[in-house]
Formats: C-alpha cells, sequence, structure tokens
C-alpha cells in the first residue's frame, strides 16, 4: 500500500515549499516532490528563484557592484586601490555557497516542521475514490520508483525558459538564465535578445566585470511594462553606463560557432545589421513547467500555452488539486508564487487566504534599481481615471549624495478626487526595499496624504518617497 497523505506538493519552488510548510503548520500531513539536484547529486530545493533565478542572480550582482566601486567610485572616497584584479571562478564559487546555504536551509525547514521529502519528479498516475496517486521517479540514479497517494494535490512546477527558434540554448554559446550565471570568464562581447528583468540584469552583471554589451529589444519601447518616465530614467542611466540597447529590431539567424555567435536582424529604421559576439544570452521570457507532470493521466486542464488552467484561488478543474506560481496565470514572480502557496494551504484547511494582484511588487536589480507597485500613468490615462501625479529626485535626498548615488526618482500617483494612492514607481538606490513602504500604503488603501504626514527617518532613502507624496499636493519641502 502506498504512502498517504492529506496534502503533496509537486514542486519544491517557492510556490511549493512555502505551501508545504504552511500546510504543515496547520496540521496536515504534507509530502514535497522535486528533483533539483546538486553538484554532488543531492537534493537541491528551491526551484528556479534559489537554483538559477532571483539568489545566484543578486550574489552575482553584489560582487559585480563591489567590482565596479573597487575599480571606478572608491577614489571618490578618498580609497585608492591598486592592483585590482578579478577572479571570476571565485566569484561563481561565492555565488554558489549563497545557493547552497538557501538550498539546505529549506531541508531544514522541512525537518523542522515534518514535511516528508522525495526527491524526484513527481507525476499524476490516477485519480480514484477522491484520491490522487503521484509517482515519483527518483532523482537519484538506481533508487527506485515509488507512488504516493493524496486527498489534496498542489502543482507548483514553475517555468522554465524560453528558446528562439532556430536557436536552442546549449548553454556553452547560448545561454538562458541557467548558462548565464555560470560562465568561467568575462566575455570581451556579450549579447543580449530581449530586454526583461532576467537580460537586464545579467546584461548588468557581465557589463560591470568588463564585457561590452548589446541588448537587442523587439518592441519599439524599453521596458514596456514600466511608467514610462521611470522607463525613460532607467535607460538614460544604463546607456550612460555602457549598455547599447537597441529598440524595434527584428532577430533573424542565429549562427553559433567555435569562434561565437552571430545574430542578423534588422534594426528599427528596417536596415540588415549583424551582430557578432562572444556568448548569447537569451532572455524572451518563461513557460510554464509541465513537461513529465502527466496531466493527461487524470484530465487535468491546460491553455493554450501549456499553464494549468486555474480560478482566482488556484483551483484547477478537478477536485482538490490547485496550482500555483509560475505554471499559472499572473507575474512570473517569486514572491507571487509564495502568496499563493500560502493562501492555497489556509483554503485547503477551510480558511480565507488572500492574493492582492493589485499590491504585488515588482523589482528589477540593476543599478539604478527600478521597482513598482499598482498602476502606471499611461494604464490610468487608458482607463480615463483622473489623477494626481507627484515626483521626486534622488539628487536632492541627503542620503542619497551622502551615498554618491543619486540617479532617478521617486514617482507617485494618487485618484484625483478621494487621493487613494494608485500607483508608486522608483528607480534609483534601494527602490527594491523602498517599494514595501508603498505596498504596505496600497494594501491600508492609504492616500497621498497619508505618507506624506508619516515622520521618516533623516537623513534616509525612504524621505524621497514622503517627498513624492507632497509633490503629489505640490507642496514638497526640499525641491
Amino acid at each position: 500500500m502506498s504512502k498517504q497523505f492529506d496534502v503533496i506538493v509537486i514542486g519544491g519552488g517557492p510556490g511549493g515549499y512555502i505551501a508545504a510548510i504552511r500546510a504543515a503548520q496547520l496540521g496536515f500531513n504534507v509530502a514535497c516532490i522535486d528533483e533539483w539536484k546538486n553538484a554532488k547529486g543531492g537534493p537541491a530545493l528551491g526551484g528556479t528563484c534559489t537554483n538559477v533565478g532571483c539568489i545566484p542572480s543578486k550574489a552575482l550582482l553584489q560582487s559585480s557592484e563591489h567590482y565596479e566601486h573597487a575599480g571606478h567610485h572608491f577614489a571618490d572616497h578618498g580609497i585608492d586601490v591598486k592592483g585590482l584584479s578579478l577572479d571570476v571562478g571565485r566569484m561563481i564559487a561565492r555565488k554558489d555557497t549563497v545557493v547552497k546555504q538557501n538550498n539546505d536551509g529549506i531541508v531544514y525547514l522541512f525537518k523542522k516542521n515534518k514535511v516528508t521529502f522525495f526527491h524526484g519528479r513527481g507525476s499524476f498516475a490516477a485519480a480514484k475514490d477522491g484520491l490522487y496517486d503521484i509517482k515519483v521517479a527518483p532523482a537519484a540514479t538506481g533508487a527506485a520508483e515509488e507512488t504516493i497517494t493524496g486527498k489534496h494535490i498542489v502543482v507548483a512546477t514553475g517555468s522554465n525558459a524560453r528558446s528562439l527558434p532556430g536557436a536552442p540554448f546549449d548553454e556553452e554559446n547560448i545561454l538562458s538564465n541557467d548558462g548565464a550565471l555560470r560562465m568561467a570568464a568575462v566575455p570581451k562581447k556579450l549579447g543580449l535578445i530581449g530586454s526583461g528583468v532576467i537580460g537586464l540584469e545579467m546584461g548588468s552583471v557581465w557589463r560591470r566585470l568588463g564585457a561590452e554589451v548589446t541588448v537587442l529589444e523587439g518592441l519599439p519601447t524599453f521596458l514596456g511594462a514600466v511608467d514610462q518616465q521611470i522607463a525613460k530614467e532607467a535607460h538614460k542611466a544604463f546607456t550612460k553606463q555602457g549598455l547599447k540597447i537597441e529598440l524595434g529590431v527584428k532577430v533573424g539567424e542565429v549562427k553559433s560557432g567555435k569562434k561565437g555567435v552571430s545574430v542578423a536582424y534588422t534594426d528599427a529604421k528596417g536596415e540588415a545589421q549583424t551582430l557578432e559576439v562572444d556568448k548569447l544570452i537569451i532572455s524572451i521570457g518563461r513557460v510554464a513547467n509541465t513537461v513529465g507532470l502527466a496531466p493527461e493521466a487524470v484530465g487535468l486542464k491546460l491553455d493554450e500555452r501549456g499553464a494549468i488552467v486555474v480560478d482566482g484561488e488556484c483551483k484547477t478543474n478537478l477536485p482538490n488539486v490547485w496550482a500555483v506560481g509560475d505554471v499559472v496565470r499572473g507575474p512570473m514572480l517569486a514572491h507571487k508564487a509564495e502568496e499563493e502557496g500560502v493562501a492555497v494551504a489556509e483554503r485547503i484547511a477551510g480558511q480565507h487566504g488572500h492574493v492582492n494582484f493589485n499590491t504585488i511588487p515588482w523589482v528589477i536589480y540593476t543599478s539604478p534599481e527600478i521597482a513598482w507597485v499598482g498602476q502606471t500613468e499611461e494604464q490610468l490615462k487608458a482607463a480615463g481615471r483622473a489623477y494626481k501625479s507627484g515626483t521626486f529626485p534622488f539628487m536632492a535626498n541627503g542620503r542619497a549624495r551622502a551615498l554618491g548615488d543619486t540617479t532617478g526618482m521617486v514617482k507617485m500617483l494618487a485618484d484625483a478626487a478621494t487621493d487613494e494612492i494608485l500607483g508608486v514607481h522608483i528607480v534609483g538606490p534601494m527602490a527594491s526595499e523602498l517599494i514595501a513602504e508603498c505596498v504596505v500604503a496600497m494594501e491600508f488603501r492609504a492616500s497621498s496624504e497619508d505618507i506624506a504626514r508619516i515622520c521618516h527617518a533623516h537623513p534616509s532613502l525612504s524621505e524621497a518617497t514622503k517627498e513624492a507624496a507632497l509633490a503629489v499636493d505640490k507642496r514638497t519641502l526640499n525641491f
């Protein structure tokens, strides 16, 4: 007889492992299945985020920022550095250590919360008597396959990098986010197709370390999902740093050989061009990962994009089968997956789990950082909603001056009649941290006046948020 569980979670990324832990906290007997392996073949819990996404990219961004500061900015502080050198191997090793610490941390959390872990690939086998049989194909060589049974199934299998037709990933010359995080040396010339979050972050890492970086973007506008006033400020900053960004291009044939990669494309003027690079990163989005899940075995419904169809509560078309994170609709963000994981666990327990898509923050961890929550000015105009806008530049912020990083601004949008905050958009230092205050404010349906009246520490970057709120009413104090 197979082992039986109240809840089986397929996938150990942010959505999956958090769902498993919360369900266990609520008193359920929980199993989690995940197949990621580390270099030694052991479990590497945390999914794409921990292994080849959020965590390792931030580690490399931090390392590359230190290198750039040492080479270009320490002198401004009276710190002279001589004989500066770069050891990419040690940098990658540090990144790998950070990843392993996170992997091991999740293993510990599973033990602490009594979550049973199966190292392998989970797939649907059968549905019978209100229960689901889940087959576990072991990740370890020579281990036996087994089947476990659960009443509730939570699918959290994440997403995979989308490849460019005719240019499959080889992770040597043509790289996904995985290969981009494992380059053993700084390429002299690096190409990126796509100027989204992953592309810009990886381009920033290797540009700081000395690569000549060219970004090819098919859309005519830069960062189309971002408030365009903020996007233009970011574009100006990246261009000044040395990133070459070409918009409105149409990519043609991609050839990979021993000497590198050749990309044929048509530029915005309609002229044929060729980009020759040592390495090429493809960053054109991600696709839901249902490979090997066997949804057909139980009749689990997928949409035309291959994502699992769910309703507003993450319920699938099957009773007691749920899905969260990148494998369903909505933004492919780790923190969105976590919130859905918690909400589903609580719904299974008869509680009222809650996820507000309107207050999910977005962050691009470049330098300057870009972060936003709520609606953009373009979206408000398109909806015909009357609004007020206030901006405040970091160049007028004392803490930013002391940091030596005054690029960017905070922009706040509020309803013209009620003053409720409708969106906040930041480009500048520590934007990823500053946005949290704005998320809290919007969750409580605060007005710009509320933030304007709150005392913010001086000197702090957060004062720029207060000043942007004051600017909505045209009464900034420091600009």
